[in-house]
């Protein structure tokens, strides 16, 4: 018999997942998401999720509680009877709907687990300066982000690559694990793997203040910093009082006389900041109030005094 599949995500970041699943012909009898939200102008536009986007489009079932510990919710999930549920992008499931189907419920994490546990994994891995990353699917337990291993699939990450280009790809090979992951369980060829302790990390939720960029540090690093940011939530430092978000840049390591922090521009097509041992050659970047743009944009309406 096939297997009955409840899917749990909200994000962009879930829905090749899911499409997948439906691509490969399985019966996914419920989809789980984020309740519709008020935005756009003026806020008052109710957005649906990119998952429920999708959802509607195929004419899924659809389920967008508020609560998860709702008894109500809890019943209509019981009652579509589903052997396995897949999270990609969710909330914190309680036991209850985690032990619900009798085939476990596993997640899809953007990280080569037990590294980067947590809200971050893409970002983090960048910031820190790794060289490769992947997903894991792993059985959900009661601590986030620790049950048993099922499979994990790893990607390199270029040097100048931005959070945005790596969490695109680890999109795509996550749906590919994801189902690869369903084959696995269906065929109960399944090896599962525990967690290693002693290889923890963790990659916390990212705020605003924390990613104010710190040019007191080795080029590398600054560097790091700025692509494990980009797009989003974006790193920034000020110019003329305004908050200037720097979205893509590469590196140049060479003496200097220069303090920390100091911009340097021809004012047509080069702008560089100073870094403890180099300078960040920038090459997008968005001014507050402004859209996002190239240097050669950037420097057709903004002057640098190189005082």
């Amino acid at each position: 018999m096939a297997l009955k599949i409840i899917f749990m995500g909200t994000p962009e970041f879930a829905v090749p997942s899911l499409d997948i699943l439906i691509q490969n012909g399985y019966e996914v009898v419920g989809v789980v998401t984020a309740t519709d939200k008020l935005g756009g102008r003026g806020n008052k536009q109710l957005l649906q999720s990119a998952v429920k986007q999708y959802a509607v489009e195929k004419g899924l079932n659809i389920l967008q509680p508020e609560k998860l510990k709702n008894p109500e919710f809890i019943e209509e999930l019981s009652i579509l009877k589903a052997d396995l549920q897949i999270v990609v992008a969710f909330r914190m499931l309680p036991e209850i709907i985690w032990a619900m189907p009798p085939k476990g419920t596993f997640n899809l994490h953007g990280s080569l687990l037990p590294k980067y546990r947590g809200a971050a994994p893409i970002n983090w891995a960048i910031i820190n300066g790794d060289t490769e990353t992947g997903v894991t699917t792993f059985f959900i337990q009661h601590q986030i982000d620790t049950g048993d291993l099922i499979l994990q699939e790893k990607i390199p990450i270029g040097e100048n690559e931005t959070a945005g280009e790596v969490h695109d790809r680890l999109m795509q090979l996550g749906a590919e694990t994801v189902l690869k992951t369903v084959q696995l369980i269906e065929s109960q060829n399944i090896k599962l793997q525990k967690q290693n302790d002693s290889e923890v990390s963790h990659a916390p939720k990212l705020f605003h203040e924390t990613c104010e960029i710190d040019f007191n540090q080795p080029t590398q690093k600054v560097h790091d910093f700025i692509r494990g940011l980009s797009p989003y939530p974006a790193a920034w430092t000020t110019l003329d009082g305004l908050e200037l978000k720097i979205l893509k840049t590469t590196k140049q390591v060479a003496p200097h006389e220069f303090e920390p922090g100091k911009f340097i521009s021809d004012n047509k097509k080069s702008l560089k900041i100073s870094t403890l041992d180099g300078f960040i050659e920038v090459q997008e970047l968005q001014l507050q109030g402004k859209r996002r743009m190239d240097i050669i944009s950037f420097l057709n309406g903004n002057k640098i005094l190189n005082e």
